[in-house]
């Protein structure tokens, strides 16, 4: 069994006696629940005891070829250049599932798309007609000579209230009655 992830950490602090009583006490709780997190807190212990019994001889020294070694596997772990990261970067991705169909089924869904608009028929543009002006309808000679009609053939235009005052004053109205002091003072009478 392997021990629980978020355990890895404090369990190696439990075995080097490095973790405070108050993070010690629920691990050890759960020590006594999970094998394995018991079996790595044993193995991690192993490890303690082994390097603890290790003496180390003060005039031990390392050779110059095994220092040249050292330093380069040390140099080769580092981080190379912006593009061998990018490059390593992509091929990591590229090996990994989740990234790869995704990104083919998007390069399908773009490639349909593309093709699809590109065997769109071609519409010709509309053929160029000359504009005419349209004029409004005109208003008939016989309107009456009323304030709403006079509006109506301002809202069209002023040429056309122009055209409607010109014909009024120039057709032939119908003679007015004419009035006299005497059919006034008939009328009077009358009263």
């Amino acid at each position: 069994m392997k021990p629980c992830s978020r355990n890895r950490k404090l369990i190696a602090w439990l075995a080097m006696d490095a973790l405070d009583t108050d993070q010690a006490r629920p691990l050890r709780l759960h020590l006594e629940t999970c094998a394995g997190c018991r079996r790595y807190l044993d193995e991690i212990s192993t490890v303690k005891k082994s390097l603890a019994s290790v003496e180390l001889a003060p005039d031990l020294e390392a050779s110059a070829a095994f220092r040249r070694r050292w330093v380069g596997a040390l140099n080769s772990g580092q981080p190379g250049s912006v593009w061998e990261t990018v490059v390593g970067q992509l091929r990591d991705n590229l090996l990994n599932w989740r990234v790869v169909l995704p990104a083919l089924g998007a390069t399908a869904l773009v490639i349909l798309s593309l093709s699809i608009h590109m065997q769109r028929r071609e519409i010709p543009p509309p053929a160029q007609t000359s504009t005419q002006a349209v004029r409004p309808p005109s208003l008939r000679a016989d309107l009456s000579p009323t304030l709403s009609n006079y509006q109506m053939a301002a809202n069209q235009s002023l040429e056309t209230l122009d055209e409607l005052l010109t014909r009024q004053g120039i057709r032939s109205l119908p003679p007015a009655p004419v009035y006299t002091a005497s059919m006034f003072a008939a009328a009077n009478a009358l009263d």
